[in-house]
């Protein structure tokens, strides 16, 4: 077996113009044992020089084929230091056979660069499925596998082959699948139940696993009091809630003040499921008010129908109030 290269000495001594490098030392497989360092450099720039530095790499991947230059990583083979690299390698083996590295630098960056590039011409991003909520359906959408290739690889692959002329410099790729993070199956199977509000037919809408399996009426906000609408979430439940009442006028003398569950005064009727701030679901004892807006924000809902949609709404559940 051949001896491991050692680097040159810190201190070495320079080598005498007729110093010759010892029997048995290779430069990348190049013989140079019996040669000064000026015939060893020239022959291994005759051996190597034009390959390392006018040669290339050529990629093929998905019937398409990329060329990189190694003047396009900068590279650079010095057949001088890579010759006393031999020399000094000769005096420390002591006769044992030895290969040295060549002395070789490029640019990896531009390396890693050329691999992006290639990575983006036949890549494709993975799609993920989506829950799509709108106030009459609950669908997920299909995921799509992404496609690429090992970009980190194929960059240090490339950088090695323009290190050592004896590595092949055809890179045969296939094309990887990317899988996405959320299949359709997963996205479907995470979607338990789902309320929806139509503001403008006074509708909620109860999902189970995609499937409308109840439709109430409501009452939603008058239009200086509007209920929002976007997306939010069940954030709170509560039984015979207690009203705190907002400081507003339009809640007279009560302004301000704390009204106990249960109590007439109290207009958050048996349930209360908290939306957004101090929006919620609850139930009324104004059952003349469902199907108008009647409310100063909130969804009212008659007090057996509020009872029912409680049991079956756990905290966190998806809310899409829409126009």
């Amino acid at each position: 077996m051949l001896a491991a290269a050692p680097a040159a000495p810190a201190a070495a001594a320079p080598p005498p113009p007729t110093e010759r490098i010892a029997a048995g030392v290779t430069a990348a497989g190049v013989d140079v044992s019996g040669l000064t360092t000026d015939e060893a450099a020239q022959r291994l720039e005759a051996a190597y020089g034009e390959r390392l530095e006018g040669g290339g790499v050529i990629v093929v991947v998905a019937d398409l084929q990329f060329k990189f230059a190694a003047v396009d990583a900068h590279t650079d083979f010095d057949g001088v230091v890579t010759a006393k690299r031999a020399l000094y390698a000769g005096r420390e083996a002591l006769g044992a056979p030895v290969d040295v590295p060549l002395a070789v630098t490029h640019d990896q960056r531009l390396v890693e660069g050329f691999a992006a590039r290639i990575n983006r011409r036949i890549g494709r991003s993975p799609r993920d499925a989506r829950t799509i909520i709108t106030p009459r359906r609950v669908r997920v959408t299909h995921s799509r596998p992404g496609r690429g290739i090992d970009r980190e690889m194929l960059a240090a692959s490339i950088g090695q082959a323009l290190d050592d002329p004896r590595v092949e410099r055809v890179f045969k790729l296939r094309v990887r699948a990317i899988k996405p993070r959320v299949t359709a199956d997963e996205a479907r199977k995470s979607v338990g139940t789902v309320i929806t509000i139509d503001r403008s037919t006074f509708t909620l809408r109860l999902f189970k696993r995609l499937k409308v399996v109840k439709t109430y009426k409501v009452a939603v906000g008058q239009p200086a009091y509007p209920t929002p609408t976007g997306r939010f979430a069940i954030q709170s439940k509560q039984i015979d809630p207690v009203w705190s009442v907002p400081n507003s006028p339009w809640a007279g003398e009560l302004a301000g003040s704390t009204v106990g569950g249960g109590s007439v005064a109290n207009p958050l009727k048996a349930r209360w499921m908290g939306v957004s701030g101090s929006v919620g679901i609850h139930g009324t004892g104004q059952d003349y008010s469902i199907g108008t807006r009647a409310s100063h924000g909130c969804i009212r809902m008659h007090v057996a129908d509020v009872k029912a949609l409680y049991r079956r709404v756990p905290i966190g559940t998806p809310v899409l109030i829409a126009r």
